[in-house]
């Protein structure tokens, strides 16, 4: 009877949490990210132009017209815009995981989420000094690319 009680309850979080997330529906948010300042970090990468973007989570909730959750422990949101590098056109399909690397060594790593016209997640950079952002996507073409940088939390 416990083996079964902890199969329920194993299978309602699995359930649940994407329930939860997809309520929540980022995609349909119109959010202005290109206020938010310039770019951390843009390279090209085979093809493929990648622009990442770190904001604080105030400015990213007011961006979204929202007020901040209370409790809420992230405390930067990072998105990622994919354009093809020779059209210029964007790239708004695939599969992106990012790992953060806080000066004190510790990671974090999510898969982003579609949202409108780019990707993107919270992540806590709560520690002033230089982060690590390693980034490993797969868009239109199936190819897996990568990209990382240093941001600095002042």
């Amino acid at each position: 009877m416990k083996k079964l009680t902890a199969v329920i309850a194993v299978a309602s979080l699995a359930l649940g949490v994407p329930a939860v997330h997809a309520a929540m529906d980022h995609g349909s948010m119109k959010m202005d990210h290109g206020k938010h300042g310039d770019a951390a970090h843009e390279e090209v990468v085979d093809g493929v132009k990648v622009t990442f973007k770190v904001m604080s989570m105030a400015e990213h909730m007011k961006a979204m017209k929202m007020e901040m959750p209370k409790g809420m422990k992230e405390t930067h949101h990072v998105a990622v815009e994919f354009k093809d590098a020779k059209t210029g056109k964007p790239i708004t399909e695939g599969v992106v995981t990012v790992k953060v690397q806080a000066p004190d060594k510790t990671e974090q790593t999510k898969d982003l989420m579609a949202m409108e016209g780019h990707f993107g997640a919270d992540f806590v950079m709560d520690k002033k000094g230089k982060y690590g952002v390693m980034s490993k996507f797969k868009v239109k073409d199936d190819k897996v690319r990568s990209s990382k940088f240093w941001y600095t939390v002042k």
